[in-house]
């Protein structure tokens, strides 16, 4: 007679994909040298505190919104993405999927 160990599936680590791309794609900017880590978390922490987010955070949206407003900021500053260049696509994407159908796929065109 064997014993049965029952495993749950893990939880996910992020609530939305977006919130894995924008973690990921700030992993990679810094794992080439576009900035270090210790002035990432100097920049985000005062992102949070400006927002008043420094209670316990549990991942979701307000984080990673403040994640995404440090991660343009500083690619602003350092000339690789203007808010000038990112606000119209910004825009263009928002309209792209407040105008498409739930469930599919939302694309931006030309």
């Amino acid at each position: 007679m064997s014993d049965c160990v029952e495993f749950s599936a893990p939880e996910p680590v992020f609530a939305e994909p977006w919130h894995a791309q924008v973690f990921a794609l700030t992993v990679h900017l810094n794992e080439t040298g576009r900035f270090a880590w210790p002035d990432w978390a100097e920049r985000f922490s005062a992102t949070l505190k400006r927002h008043g987010l420094s209670r316990e955070l549990d991942g979701g949206d307000d984080y990673f919104h403040a994640w995404l407003e440090t991660l343009e900021a500083v690619l602003d500053e350092d000339g690789g993405a203007s808010r000038g260049e990112v606000a119209p696509i910004k825009d263009a994407w928002e309209e792209a999927y407040l105008t498409t159908p739930h469930g599919a796929p939302v694309s931006l065109d030309g």
